[in-house]
C-alpha cells in the first residue's frame, strides 16, 4: 500500500521490498492530484512523461543503489525554470518558456527524482499569505477557510496533502517557513548561497534562497545535500566551511514576555511557551534575548530601500505591464519609484549597524527559537486588510535573510479550538544548517505532532532521524583496517577525525578479504544488480583540509569514491580497484570486516 505521506525513506523501502513500483506511486500521485484543489498547481508535467520516467527507472532496479531519490515525486515553485515548461511567477503576462532548468532542479532529476509540476505562489514571490495569484489561492490543508501561507503556497500544500514527497520553494522574507507552519510540514531555509539560485527569478536577488518543504528534517537534509554546492552560474553562490553547533547541551535564545506578539492568538502563545519547555527538557538552556535589532532589520525589507531590489528584478516588465499585476504586488514594488541610489546606500549602512547589534546578542546563545508566524488568518481577513495582515505574518521571519542566518521551521502543535497547526523556527549562524537540523529534528520528534495532513488521514510521524553528522566537516565511510580500534584507525584520529556512527551500505556492495596485505584489509566494491546484506561501515568526519591530506595518502589499490548507504545518502568512502580482488575471499555474507576478523583472524588484527 502506498503511504499517505510520501516520505523518502518509506518510498525507498517500499521499492526495495517490491511493495510497489515507481509507476504505481506515480499513478497514485496523479489520482490524488486530480481529486485535490487545482489551485495548488500552475502547470503540470504531462502524465505520459511522468509515467515514462517512472517506467525507465523500474526497468533497471540497480539504479536504486545509485540514485538517492529513485522514484521520488517532487514539485517546484513556478518562479523556478524548468526546461520546456512556462515560468509565470503567477503572472500570465510575464510567462516565458526557458531552454534550461534551474541548477537545483537538474541536481534532483539526476538523483532519480520525478518532477510532477510547478506550483502556485504569491505573484513574483511577493507576500506571505498565498492569496496573491490569478491562478487561485491554495488553502490550509486543515481548514480551507484559512490561508496556506506564502509566497511558496502551492509547494507547501503539495507536500502536506500527500501529493509529492518534497518540493522546492524560495525564501526571501519567510516564504519557505510560514507556509510550512500553516500546513504542519518542515520548511528548510538554507544559508544564502548554499543552494544555487541559478534559474530562479529573483525577488530580492541578494537575499533569495531556494528553500525545501518536506515531511521531516531528515528528508529535507537529503535534498539539501543533493542540491548544495558552489555554482558559478549564480553570482551569489558561495562556499563556506560548515559551522558546528552543540546539539546535546546548548543555549537557545527566546523572546522576552513583553516581546511576544501573537495579535490576540493566545493558543499560539501557549504553544510557543510549550516548545520552549520541550527544548529545555531536551538539553537546551533558554536565554531571553533583546529582539530589538532583529525587529529593526525586519523593517528594512519592505519599508526600506531593499524593496528597490524587487523593482530591479522585473523593471522592464513593471514599466510596460504594471496594470496586469496583482494590485497588492504592484503597490509594494511600486514603492521603489520614490527611492534613490542614496536611499539604497543608507539602507545598507543601516543594516550593517543593526547587524553589529545582533552579533552582540549572539554571544549569549547558540541558536534561536522563535514562532514561525504569530497567528494565522482566514482568506476573508486577508482580503479585508491585505497589506497589514501580510506584514504581521512576517514579524519573526523578515530579518533572517538580511542578517545571513540559516533557519528550519518545524511543526509545534495544534490549537485546541480550531485544530490549526502552529510552528516554530530554529535559527542558527550561516552554514550551521546541518547541525541546526539535528536540533530541529529532535524538537519535532519530541513534540510528536506528525507531518502534514494526508488525504483522508491524520498527521503521520516522520520516519527518518537526522543523526549528528559531520560537525561542519566531510564524512568518510571506512569498512576495513581504518575501523575504530583497528591498526590503521590512528591515521584518522591523528588528523582529528571524529567518529559519527556505525551504519551499512546499500545492498549492492561486496566485501573481499584481500590477499597479502599488511595489516589485513578488505576491498569494498560496488556490484550493480547484486542484492546482499549491505556492508557494515563507520562514518568519520574530517575538516576539508584534513580530508584532502588523508585522501592524498591513500595507497593503491584503494581509492576514495562515492559510497551509497542503506539510507540512500551518498558519502565519500573507501573502494577497491578490481584488479586487486583476484585470489581474495568473498566475505560479503558476513556483513562486515569485524565479523570476518572474529571468525577467521586473531582479535588483535
Amino acid at each position: 500500500m502506498i503511504p499517505e505521506m510520501l516520505q523518502i525513506e518509506v518510498l525507498r523501502d517500499g521499492y526495495r521490498q517490491e511493495k510497489f513500483t515507481p509507476r504505481d506511486v506515480m499513478l497514485e500521485v496523479l489520482k490524488r492530484i486530480d481529486a485535490y484543489d487545482p489551485a495548488v498547481w500552475i502547470s503540470r508535467v504531462e502524465e505520459s512523461e511522468i509515467l515514462a520516467r517512472a517506467g525507465k527507472l523500474q526497468q533497471d532496479r540497480t539504479l536504486m543503489a545509485h540514485l538517492p531519490l529513485y522514484g521520488v515525486p517532487f514539485a517546484v515553485k513556478d518562479n523556478m525554470d524548468v526546461r520546456g515548461m512556462p515560468t509565470t511567477a503567477a503572472c500570465p503576462a510575464f510567462a516565458h518558456t526557458p531552454e534550461k532548468s534551474a541548477s537545483a532542479i537538474d541536481a534532483l532529476l539526476a538523483a532519480g527524482a520525478i518532477l510532477i509540476g510547478k506550483t502556485n505562489l504569491d505573484q513574483f514571490a511577493t507576500g506571505l499569505n498565498g492569496t496573491r495569484s490569478p491562478y487561485g489561492a491554495p488553502r490550509c490543508v486543515f481548514d480551507h477557510r484559512f490561508i496556506s501561507g506564502g509566497s511558496s503556497s502551492g509547494s507547501a500544500v503539495a507536500v502536506a496533502a500527500g501529493l509529492v514527497a518534497f518540493s522546492l520553494g524560495t525564501d526571501t522574507a519567510g516564504s519557505g517557513r510560514v507556509p510550512a507552519a500553516f500546513n504542519n510540514v518542515v520548511g528548510w531555509k538554507p544559508t544564502k548561497g548554499l543552494i544555487s539560485a541559478a534559474g530562479v527569478l529573483p525577488a530580492v536577488r541578494s537575499q533569495d534562497c531556494v528553500s525545501i518543504f518536506a515531511s521531516s528534517c531528515a528528508d529535507a537534509k537529503i535534498i539539501a545535500e543533493i542540491t548544495q554546492g558552489f555554482d558559478a552560474q549564480d553570482p551569489y553562490s558561495r562556499e563556506g566551511e560548515r559551522v558546528s553547533l552543540p546539539t546535546k547541551r546548548f543555549r537557545f535564545g527566546v523572546l522576552r514576555p513583553d516581546d511576544r506578539e501573537f495579535f490576540g492568538d493566545e493558543e499560539a502563545a501557549a504553544l510557543y511557551a510549550g516548545a520552549i519547555d520541550r527544548l529545555t527538557a531536551l538539553g537546551g538552556r533558554p536565554v531571553e534575548i533583546d529582539y530589538a535589532p532583529f525587529q529593526q532589520a525586519a523593517a528594512l525589507l519592505y519599508d526600506g530601500a531593499f524593496v528597490a531590489e524587487r523593482f530591479a528584478a522585473i523593471e522592464d516588465f513593471f514599466r510596460t505591464h504594471a496594470q496586469e499585476m496583482d494590485p497588492q504586488v504592484r503597490q509594494i514594488i511600486g514603492k521603489a519609484s520614490n527611492l534613490s541610489a542614496a536611499d539604497a546606500f543608507k539602507g545598507e549602512y543601516r543594516l550593517r549597524a543593526i547587524a553589529r547589534a545582533a552579533e552582540r546578542e549572539w554571544e549569549h546563545f547558540d541558536v534561536m527559537l522563535l514562532p514561525t508566524a504569530p497567528t494565522i488568518f482566514t482568506v476573508d481577513q486577508i482580503a479585508e486588510d491585505p497589506i497589514g495582515a501580510n506584514s504581521r505574518l512576517g514579524v519573526y521571519t523578515h530579518f533572517v535573510n538580511l542578517l545571513d542566518y540559516a533557519a528550519i521551521a518545524v511543526p509545534a502543535g495544534f490549537r485546541a479550538t480550531s485544530r490549526l497547526p502552529f510552528g516554530v523556527t530554529l535559527i542558527g549562524p550561516a552554514f550551521s544548517d546541518f547541525d541546526l537540523a539535528v536540533i530541529a529534528d529532535t524538537l519535532h520528534r519530541s513534540l510528536g505532532e506528525g507531518v502534514g495532513k494526508a488525504v483522508g488521514a491524520a498527521a503521520e510521524p516522520p520516519v527518518s532521524v537526522v543523526e549528528p553528522a559531520s560537525g561542519g566537516r566531510i564524512l568518510l565511510a571506512v569498512a576495513g583496517a581504518h575501523l575504530s580500534g583497528l591498526p590503521l584507525n590512528r591515521e584518522l584520529t591523528d588528523l582529528g577525525a571524529i567518529f559519527v556512527e556505525t551504519t551499512r551500505t546499500a545492498p549492492s556492495y561486496r566485501l573481499i578479504a584481500l590477499q597479502g596485505t599488511t595489516p589485513p584489509k578488505p576491498g569494498l566494491v560496488h556490484a550493480p544488480g547484486f542484492e546482499g546484506p549491505g556492508i557494515e561501515v563507520e562514518l568519520w568526519s574530517l575538516s576539508e583540509r584534513d580530508f584532502g591530506r588523508f585522501v592524498a595518502g591513500v595507497p593503491a589499490p584503494m581509492g576514495i569514491g562515492k559510497v551509497t548507504l542503506a539510507s540512500g545518502a551518498v558519502v565519500p568512502g573507501f573502494l577497491c580497484e578490481v584488479f586487486a580482488l583476484d585470489g581474495g575471499e568473498d566475505i560479503t555474507a558476513l556483513g562486515g570486516w569485524r565479523a570476518y576478523l572474529t571468525e577467521h583472524a586473531p582479535a588483535s588484527c
